[in-house]
């Protein structure tokens, strides 16, 4: 399972601010408010909970962007594994780089996402206790979206008279969200820091920004390649997964906002050597997170993610980020 987190807070618009200034405000807090991340893995699985990924930037800036998390919860696993009272603290740290450009005249972002993670899984197998420790480099992620409808492709001196003049707008954007894998993987263990497998999720996301207030949502599907080398040698398939999210923001001033968000998944059954484990997800989540500038190019992002699964099996956690980022 993996939740993830990078945020930037809105523009707010101030008459009184000269252009060069609301410039500089709007960009960098536009997303450089950093980011804080979450990956729980548990095999097969993933999902995001990501606010502000549709925001307006400049054309042709950089951002650069590191984040720490802890987590820990419960996890209830499938009953022929015989794993019971199942729980984790995972704690994760990564960087990540972003770039703005302009695509067949519309605006545009790559993002690239190098997690490393150290954690601790322990239950009962078969009644006894037990429990397994993993350090190492996590699966990378690689994400490309356009802004189909609004956000046109600006730089300088007109990104800043446009910001200055939009206190309604609303945005339209498309992305594809990669996982690699980059990531620790052991043919001859259960518990990976890496998936041995690709997945690709599209993503359409909705905007619509009013004065200092901001609703967001957007609509994903998971779709994974199989793992052949699954648990000594087993071939592992996964149905899509379906996510669901929204957000709700305030921007106090440039670079200063709270945001709420909630989110649903359903879906991404697997199958191991062609037998159905029986195992589909159903996770609600929930966050909260805050943006605190620095300056005019730097940010700090505290934020809260839990998640509860509806179903049999999954996990329940909890998790806290801190991120820092900076804009060039």
């Amino acid at each position: 399972m993996g939740w993830v987190l990078f945020s930037g807070g809105r523009f707010s618009p101030f008459v009184n601010r000269s252009v060069s200034e609301t410039s500089h405000n709007s960009i960098v807090h536009q997303i450089a408010a950093p980011f804080g991340l979450l990956l729980l893995t548990l095999p097969g699985f993933s999902q995001d909970i990501e606010p502000r990924r549709w925001s307006h930037l400049p054309i042709g800036a950089n951002f650069l962007g590191t984040a720490c998390a802890y987590g820990d919860g419960e996890i209830s696993f499938n009953p022929v594994l015989r794993i019971e009272e199942g729980e984790f603290d995972l704690e994760t740290a990564a960087v990540q780089y972003i770039r703005s450009f302009e695509i067949l005249g519309k605006s545009a972002r790559v993002d690239v996402t190098q997690p490393f993670q150290s954690g601790t899984w322990s239950g009962l197998l078969d009644g006894v206790p037990t429990s397994v420790d993993r350090v190492g480099w996590a699966d990378s992620f690689l994400r490309f979206a356009v802004n189909l409808y609004g956000a046109p492709p600006l730089a300088g001196k007109e990104f800043a008279d446009h910001r200055v003049k939009t206190d309604c707008e609303t945005i339209v954007g498309l992305g594809m969200l990669m996982q690699l894998p980059t990531g620790e993987y052991l043919e001859d263990k259960l518990i990976n820091l890496g998936s041995n497998r690709y997945t690709f999720t599209p993503q359409l996301g909705l905007v619509h920004n009013r004065g200092n207030w901001s609703a967001e949502v957007t609509t994903s599907a998971s779709f994974h390649t199989d793992n052949d080398e699954f648990f000594n040698g087993k071939t592992l398939e996964q149905d899509p997964y379906f996510i669901g999210q929204a957000h709700l923001s305030y921007t106090f001033r440039p670079g200063l906002w709270l945001c709420a968000s909630t989110g649903y998944g359903y879906g991404g059954e697997s199958t191991i050597n062609g037998t159905a484990a029986d195992d589909r997800k159903g996770n609600l989540a929930w966050g909260l997170s805050m943006g605190i500038p620095v300056n005019r190019a730097m940010g700090f992002k505290l934020a809260y993610v839990g998640a509860r699964t509806q179903e049999d099996t999954g996990a329940d956690s909890d998790t806290f980020s801190l991120g820092f980022s900076v804009m060039w």
